[in-house]
């Protein structure tokens, strides 16, 4: 009778180790790698098209690239047309944003995030060396492809690991449409996603912008850290966690860019950014002046800070 007793412990024993063991392996949240040569080669193609000037055949072709690849991944994506008048030409231009979202599991959990990019390309280089480029459209390979490239590979990650909470993938149009001094007719993708009925709907949204430099330096932005500053922090302690010294934590630009837009609405919101690249505004903007390595720094922050979540 004591021998059996003695089993029937030892049983009970190995019955709370795997319990407490299967517990242990629920609660934890796996966080994919993210491939920075893949999202190198997201942004290659992006610039491929051509400059992804909001009207183009360029931006058109570029959109079917993007709802091509999110339907590769089982993923259905959602184009929202809008109209802006030109304040150059006095005409319509039709601007595209493109959304992906990716759902939990468990259909209980309504906690929602954004992320943001934009793909559209400027339609001037007013900054070009070269006086007779500075009407020229530019490739945008840093200011808008890299982002959109960082997003694309998150996607990957999201279908092979779902992180269980709720993320929108928004892809912008129109953000850098504007000349300089009028803000008018910049951010226009953001401005007319806030118009949706989306107020309430995200726990706070993050830009990412200018982010494939290859000397990449990534700064605290000013507006992101007054006004949404735990967010900022989040982002920031995590790039510390993982070691990523391309975050240096100190504000040094205050930027306008899509978070601003978001912010009106009362949505929590930061921008990660690189506002030092000296190709900025010019034809020189090309993939070459880019790297697979600051693009897998940016990745690796935002993965580990969205299963973090």
């Amino acid at each position: 009778m004591r021998n059996i007793k003695f089993i029937n412990f030892i049983w009970l024993i190995l019955a709370w180790l795997f319990i407490f063991s299967c517990d242990t392996k629920i609660g934890q949240t796996k966080v994919p790698v993210f491939d920075g040569q893949r999202a190198y080669e997201y942004l290659e193609k992006q610039v491929s098209f051509g400059p992804r000037v909001p009207g183009s055949e360029n931006a058109a072709r570029c959109r079917e690239y993007f709802i091509s690849f999110f339907d590769s991944l089982g993923i259905s994506s959602d184009t929202m047309q809008f109209i802006h008048n030109s304040k150059q030409s006095g005409k319509p231009i039709t601007m595209i944003n493109v959304i992906a979202s990716f759902d939990p599991d468990d259909k209980n959990i309504s906690k929602r995030y954004l992320l943001a990019a934009h793909y559209d390309s400027r339609p001037r280089a007013e900054y070009d060396a070269n006086p007779d480029k500075r009407e020229d459209w530019i490739d945008g390979a840093n200011d808008g492809a890299s982002g959109v490239a960082v997003l694309m590979e998150l996607a990957n990650l999201f279908v092979s690991q779902n992180p269980q909470i709720g993320i929108d993938l928004l892809l912008l149009d129109g953000e850098d449409f504007g000349r300089p001094g009028d803000l008018d007719e910049y951010f226009l993708g953001a401005k007319d996603y806030i118009k949706r009925d989306i107020k309430g709907k995200y726990e706070f949204a993050v830009v990412i912008d200018m982010i494939g430099d290859s000397d990449l330096k990534i700064y605290r932005e000013e507006h992101s850290n007054k006004y949404s500053p735990e967010i900022t922090d989040l982002i920031w302690n995590t790039a510390a966690k993982l070691g990523e010294t391309v975050f240096v934590d100190s504000v040094k630009h205050a930027i306008y860019d899509d978070h601003l837009s978001f912010m009106t609405i009362g949505l929590q919101s930061a921008v990660i950014i690189d506002f030092d690249y000296k190709y900025w505004h010019t034809t020189h903007d090309n993939a070459d002046k880019c790297s697979a390595a600051s693009l897998e720094s940016v990745g690796r922050v935002v993965t580990e800070l969205m299963y973090g979540l």
